[in-house]
């Protein structure tokens, strides 16, 4: 089975250590793991800012570089949802028709989780991860791909972890990409209620699927001086008693 890894741009700039975790993940599980060098941004941060058109060459770059593969795995719900709900109208909306086909065309692209239990139908990865762990579903695994309980599935299977319950999980972290931008004081407000919930469940770690929520959220906590740490599913999957995920000494963070 030949798998492309999507890192997104946001990873590969910020959070590269993510990626490593996938790849020690998906190999871990017999899959043949290919990074198409040619590989760039999606496109989303320019779709929901109105340059559609700016998309295309994107979309198309996209195409090109992820073509033959038996499937793409993103550590990242939003990017995997911008290709799968929008590359397809970008293609539309620009008249493209080669290029709507090409999208058609290329391997679907699963947020981790989904290709963990849909694809490859495995729960229990063979994790070890002995820290207390809060999950935030973010809200395009959430409501965009439809991942549901996946995460939790997966992370109830990790031996050794204390998995406790998020109070108002599926609210919004406030960072939305550029809404953390334009409406930074509404988007802090959201934040500091995820913070007052992240904090009431006792965590060491705060978990999610996306680096760009547990950006957010982890500044906030790290500003506050809270102890609490941030960390990738993929990066707990990852780990086990022979390669162990290590807490860091700096707030906020977590590294492999």
């Amino acid at each position: 089975m030949r798998v492309a890894l999507f890192i997104t741009c946001f990873n590969d700039t910020l959070f590269p250590h993510t990626g490593r975790a996938v790849v020690r993940l998906l190999e871990r599980l017999g899959c043949t793991v290919d990074f198409p060098q040619e590989q760039t941004c999606c496109g989303q941060m320019h779709f929901n800012t109105g340059y559609q058109r700016e998309c295309v060459p994107l979309v198309r770059g996209f195409t090109e570089a992820f073509a033959g593969y038996d499937a793409v795995v993103t550590p990242s719900g939003s990017c995997a949802a911008m290709v799968r709900e929008y590359h397809g109208r970008v293609a539309e909306a620009a008249g493209d028709i080669p290029l709507a086909a090409a999208v058609a065309a290329t391997p679907r692209v699963y947020e981790l989780s989904e290709f963990l239990v849909e694809y490859l139908q495995v729960i229990d990865v063979g994790a070890y991860f002995p820290h207390r762990v809060t999950y935030h579903p973010t809200c395009h695994s959430l409501r965009m791909l439809g991942v549901r309980d996946k995460p939790l599935d997966l992370l109830r299977a990790v031996r050794g972890i204390d998995l406790v319950e998020l109070p108002a999980a599926e609210q919004c972290c406030g960072f939305g990409g550029t809404f953390a931008l334009k409406n930074s004081d509404t988007s802090v407000a959201m934040c500091a209620d995820k913070a007052r919930h992240v904090l009431a469940t006792g965590a060491e770690v705060l978990c999610a699927g996306d680096n760009s929520c547990l950006m957010h959220i982890g500044g906030m906590l790290s500003r506050l001086n809270t102890g609490v740490r941030t960390m990738h599913l993929a990066e707990i999957l990852a780990a086990t008693e022979d390669d162990p995920a290590s807490l860091d000494s700096r707030p906020g963070t977590v590294t492999s």
